[in-house]
């Protein structure tokens, strides 16, 4: 998804010069495309998040789209200060993009395992929050991002992650997309676990469900729309997600289903429960370990089906 956001990011550059791109002294090997092509319209800020964020705050208000880029929670929590009262408090023109969301830097440890950022960005009034659940996404997410006026945070993978969409026609901020039609049951998914999904839909049709399958690039403004009709359509909605399940994607999604008079489905969160990984390991493994890899959500859907009475 990075490299995806890169070249994206750099033929926008090209052609808009008002287009800035500041990174808290990483990526390097990732970025030099940008700093190649556009080289007065790239800054490194040094390892000082709260710097590069107040810094792209104030040259947003002087007209720049400006993209601050760095890993975990280092361009997020660590200056979640500036961005409330610098960036979102003026809606300025400031996109925080995280690479490395979930559990990409696993083996760094805890410090490094962005589990919390979906939950604690979309708390902040006038923010919009995209997670892409693979490359087509990153570059509609990237390109959608840079015609929006306005704070953003857009969370991504690392790399290698599996194709969904062969294209998208009309992406939109806000807007969930169907991949597969299906029955009963229906997997809203954000963010790069879709391939883990992808697999446990595979398990599943092996055993004879037929469950429909969303993804939810944007995880604020959520698609209230899809959620509503899609509560009234299928008897179990599952929420998936590489991140807490308080308050993040799940809990949007719990949010509208709650005030709906007129609903049919119940709903399962999957995700980290509430809990730091005191694990380390790559990526896959703590997966594995906290129940988002595809056996486990195959596991959890089908236990929780049999408290579901099928119609």
């Amino acid at each position: 998804m990075r490299d995806t956001f890169v070249k994206t990011l750099v033929e926008l550059a090209k052609n808009n010069p008002q287009i800035e791109l500041v990174t808290g002294d990483l990526g390097f090997g990732v970025l030099k495309p940008f700093w190649e092509q556009c080289p007065d319209q790239f800054t490194n800020a040094g390892i000082a998040e709260q710097n590069m964020t107040s810094m792209a705050a104030g040259m947003a208000l002087e007209g720049k789209i400006v993209f601050t880029y760095s890993i975990g929670n280092f361009p997020t929590l660590r200056c979640l200060e500036q961005i409330r009262n610098d960036c979102a408090y003026h809606k300025a023109n400031v996109k925080i993009v995280c690479i490395g969301g979930g559990f990409v830097y696993g083996s760094l440890g805890m410090s490094h395992q962005a589990t919390e950022d979906l939950a604690i960005l979309r708390a902040l009034p006038d923010v919009v929050v995209m997670a892409p659940g693979d490359l087509v996404e990153a570059e509609a997410c990237t390109k959608a991002l840079a015609k929006y006026s306005g704070t953003a945070y857009l969370r991504l993978g690392r790399g290698g992650e599996k194709s969904i969409h062969k294209k998208l026609d009309n992406f939109q901020i806000g807007k969930a997309i169907k991949v597969k039609e299906g029955e009963k049951i229906a997997i809203f998914s954000t963010g790069a676990i879709f391939e883990e999904v992808q697999e446990a839909t595979d398990l599943l049709i092996r055993k004879e469900y037929n469950p429909a399958i969303y993804t939810f690039p944007t995880v604020k403004p959520i698609d209230k729309d899809t959620i509503e009709k899609a509560a009234k359509r299928y008897q179990l909605i599952v929420t998936c997600e590489e991140h807490n399940i308080i308050a993040g994607f799940g809990s949007a999604v719990a949010e509208i289903i709650a005030e709906m008079k007129d609903k049919r489905a119940s709903l399962l969160k999957i995700g980290v429960n509430d809990e730091y990984s005191v694990k380390v390991g790559n990526q896959k493994y703590l997966r594995q370990q906290y129940g988002m890899d595809a056996k486990s959500i195959e596991k959890r859907i089908i236990e929780e089906l049999q408290n579901v009475s099928f119609i």
